[in-house]
């Protein structure tokens, strides 16, 4: 896509094509990552040790820490890219992408050093035993020793390149990886293969993140001359407006992910004192919530360029008719889908593992994360719209009342008065709350955006 094609599609295709061509291959992208992330515990299940799936659940929020990072330098990066773009300022973009690109890779470094200097207590504090322990620590040391690095320069080299329009090439490096560890998994964890168990889904996640990484290092040299997105280390810099205008915005969504990996940790604490089949039920569960989760959130990061752009350059009706269409297109689907998962939820568990345990609690879990789906989306349509117009302090705001105000304590609250039973809907209770006051808040910029064209058109 050259630079005149961009502009076009960020000015004057009509909405609904426009979000198409941006927000569907995000969709899709984070669709195959789930289904990734579905093929480790789906092969995993397919040994029958609940031991080996409870590895893979055990290690999650380690991974899901990843996205601190990629938030960090991938949310708050592309965001200051697109107001870039709006404003045609490119030596912002090029710089503003080398700076996000260079912490993401050094943090990702750190990441594994620090994971593996302290491994024994970090497997404690995920809720490892003498029983999961072993099969925990050799997942890990695949996805987080040596795979960290990898796994986070992909996703926010994703990030960078959908910033300035590209969602398409963005979707196809990270689908690439997916795809090559749904191939690889079954080589490596089944004993008809190398039987690596739980360490062979974290070798396969391993090798496709580095396969994601070299087509992104490939897309970015063959398009060199028609794009914004620099890794040039000569455009690295520390300039005061590049490093506050990426963490304006990834600080908050980077702290948000951080409390979501302490609330996926409490989550898993409070699970596995019911043992080893709870905690595989729970992991089941809440990868099948992911399948729509990330449909939610693939859509409101797809269209997050497109706010970008037209709020920076002052098109505030075309903002505003973005965001309505996307409600008016996601809410009643994600409505139509929480229907299917409350009335499939025994069928869909059962897919993954043929244990009675195991289903038992996986399809009471999993009808209470499904209550979650219709709010979700308007929350994360919120925060989008916060981190596309540079209001991190909203973004944070959100974050905090999300998981420290509300769901940690719906977890504390349920647990006690519903064993095991109540935690799955600690979720739904939160993003209740939260979709109320994201409408609240939605409707507070669109009247502020209103007052600043008024005052634009008589003045």
């Amino acid at each position: 896509m050259d630079n005149n094609q961009k502009i076009i599609l960020f000015e004057q295709t009509p909405i609904p094509r426009a979000i198409a061509k941006l927000a569907i291959p995000t969709v899709l992208s984070s669709l195959v990552m789930v289904f990734y992330n579905l093929a480790d515990t789906y092969f995993v299940g397919m040994l029958n040790d609940p031991v080996q799936n409870a590895a893979v659940t055990l290690s999650y929020p380690v991974l899901l820490a990843f996205n601190a990072v990629n938030n960090l330098f991938g949310v708050g990066g592309s965001s200051m890219m697109s107001r870039a773009l709006g404003r045609k300022d490119y030596e912002t973009v090029k710089k503003s992408s080398a700076f996000a690109f260079y912490c993401a890779l050094f943090c990702g470094l750190v990441f594994s050093l620090l994971c593996t200097v302290f491994k024994s207590p970090l497997l404690t504090l995920l809720g490892a035993d003498d029983v999961t322990w072993k099969a925990t620590g050799n997942y890990m040391f695949w996805t987080v020793t040596c795979g960290a690095a990898p796994a986070i320069v992909n996703v926010v080299m994703a990030y960078l390149v959908r910033s300035e329009g590209s969602s398409l090439h963005a979707s196809i490096g990270t689908m690439s990886g997916c795809i090559l560890n749904m191939i690889l998994d079954p080589v490596f964890i089944l004993p008809q293969g190398l039987n690596m168990g739980a360490a062979g889904a974290g070798f396969a996640t391993f090798l496709s993140n580095c396969f994601a990484c070299a087509y992104f290092f490939a897309l970015l040299w063959f398009r060199r001359r028609n794009t914004f997105v620099s890794v040039n280390p000569k455009k690295f810099t520390f300039e005061k407006a590049i490093v506050a205008g990426v963490c304006m915005v990834g600080v908050p969504a980077s702290i948000q992910n951080l409390l979501n990996v302490t609330g996926s940790t409490i989550l898993n604490n409070f699970t596995s004192v019911y043992g080893a089949d709870a905690v595989a039920a729970m992991g089941i569960s809440y990868k099948l919530y992911m399948i729509p989760f990330q449909i939610a959130l693939g859509f409101s990061q797809g269209i997050m360029p497109l706010v970008s752009y037209n709020y920076a350059s002052r098109n505030f009706r075309r903002m505003k008719d973005t965001i309505l269409f996307a409600i008016r297109l996601m809410l009643p689907a994600m409505l139509v889908v929480m229907t299917g998962y409350y009335a499939g939820a025994g069928t869909l568990i059962r897919l993954f593992m043929e244990n009675v345990q195991v289903i038992a609690y996986g399809t009471r879990f999993l009808r209470g994360f499904c209550l979650a789906m219709p709010f979700i989306y308007l929350d994360f349509l919120a925060v989008g719209v916060f981190q596309a117009l540079g209001f991190g302090k909203n973004a944070l705001i959100f974050a905090i009342m999300r998981k420290i105000i509300l769901e940690i304590p719906a977890l504390v609250i349920l647990n006690t008065l519903f064993p095991l039973y109540g935690l799955p809907y600690a979720q739904p209770c939160a993003e209740f709350v939260l979709a109320i006051a994201a409408v609240i808040m939605l409707r507070r910029i669109f009247r502020r955006c209103s007052d600043m064209e008024q005052s634009r058109e008589n003045g």
